[in-house]
């Protein structure tokens, strides 16, 4: 890291005296991120896991030839010359239906009636769609002629015994659980959802519905970490609500079976700022403090084998870090992409994004006819500036903002279609 955060000093009633680049960030959570083991389940509760490893199918699809038409099978060079007023005539010898094959071998000038998905006959090449043929009295007489293969699926036409059928990171959908099905795969292969725990800390928080009392608030953070981490595709190990006392927040760090540990709020410089310096002391405090607005007092770290992620309390700063760092690693660790997971366009900016040389921003804006306007309150405890807002334009570090008429790239909140 070129600008790394080291010692880690307790910053409360100090202030930062340096903050780690968001670059060097982002590298820590990708090396610390690793993949979580495989998970085998069931194909049917597969929709929207990822894939742990490739796919290779063990069967042919289809695993014969069979019709595509109903109708009836021939030697297609026998029709040649079968137009409506040259019928040509063919003796039936039988049926052949989806699950019941035509036991016997078609010969030359004579012809099986079949339906769509049954096997095509030995000897038979061809299918005759059935509103071109007749039949009475044991014969078929055909108006139209088929080349050889028209209307067959010819073995392996859809799959092939031993190619990869699906890529290992692929996240699954309705379709590929029926092309799994289709090789007969009753379970596949996924990586294991992370299990994330969530720690709510403040003791003036107070829950909707429950009273509110003087000098209280209610607690929101929850409630949208809850949502981000389904999107992500991690699983809400536990949600825990805490006081700001070091006892009780240690205890919800250390437990084990979490992943990934999400601790919300006492992650700055006050005096009951508790987390980073527990989790100094009962792991590893990589980062405290990021060159960022907002989010700048988030922190992050190790306990064991889980990462632990200290959130700012205020809303927007909440869901800032979330996204930026926390939301990254479950995406990570459960085998998905580590990109934005938000639709992206191109705009211009109408008004100007300030911004200052050293940090990142996070700037909430309205779209108006694909023109760019910043919010103009944009507090990092005004939660309703994410809600207001159309989407968000990220500033560099080494910008002072976008002029007007700029293009920038907006990450939208809703796709365009919602």
């Amino acid at each position: 890291m070129s600008n790394p955060i080291t010692n880690n000093p307790d910053v409360r009633m100090r202030g930062f005296t340096s903050r780690a680049l968001v670059e060097d960030v982002l590298a820590w959570v990708d090396d610390n991120a690793h993949r979580l083991s495989t998970d085998p389940i069931e194909l049917a509760d597969a929709c929207g896991r990822i894939l742990a490893e490739d796919v290779i199918a063990e069967h042919d699809v289809p695993p014969f030839d069979r019709a595509s038409m109903d109708g009836y099978a021939v030697q297609g060079n026998a029709t040649d010359g079968a137009g409506d007023y040259n019928p040509l005539e063919f003796r039936l010898l039988g049926e052949s239906l989806p699950g019941s094959a035509f036991a016997g071998e078609l010969e030359s000038g004579t012809a099986i009636r079949i339906m769509t998905g049954a096997p095509v006959p030995s000897g038979a090449d061809a299918v005759v769609p059935a509103e071109y043929a007749t039949e009475s009295n044991g014969v078929v007489r055909i108006t139209t002629a088929v080349s050889p293969g028209k209307h067959v699926g010819r073995i392996g036409e859809d799959v092939q015994t031993g190619s990869v059928l699906l890529h290992a990171g692929r996240r699954l959908r309705p379709q590929d659980l029926g092309v799994l099905a289709s090789v007969g795969a009753p379970t596949v292969n996924v990586v294991r959802r992370p299990s994330v725990r969530v720690i709510i800390t403040g003791d003036e928080l107070v829950l909707p519905g429950e009273t509110l009392g003087a000098d209280c608030i209610f607690e929101s953070n929850s409630f949208v970490l809850r949502s981000l981490i389904q999107r992500d595709g991690g699983r809400l190990e536990s949600m825990r609500r805490v006081k700001d006392d070091r006892d009780s927040i240690t205890k919800a760090m250390c437990d084990t079976g979490a992943d990934v540990v999400l601790v919300s709020g006492g992650s700055s410089v006050g005096a009951e700022d508790h987390a980073p310096s527990i989790l100094r002391e009962v792991g590893n405090l990589a980062i405290h403090g990021v060159a960022m607005r907002p989010s700048s007092p988030v922190g992050m770290g190790r306990v064991g084998e889980a990462m632990i992620f200290l959130l700012p309390g205020n809303p927007v700063s909440c869901l800032c870090a979330y996204d930026f760092f926390a939301g990254r690693a479950i995406r990570l660790r459960g085998g998905r992409s580590s990109d934005w997971p938000y639709p992206r366009i191109a705009a211009t900016v109408e008004r100007k994004i300030v911004s200052a040389i050293g940090r990142v921003d996070y700037c909430r804006v309205l779209l108006n006819e694909g023109r760019v306007i910043p919010l103009s309150t944009s507090g990092a405890s005004i939660l309703t500036s994410t809600t207001r807002a159309d989407g968000f334009v990220i500033v560099p570090a080494a910008s002072e903002g976008f002029a007007i008429g700029a293009n920038v790239e907006v990450l939208l909140y809703d796709s365009p279609s919602a």
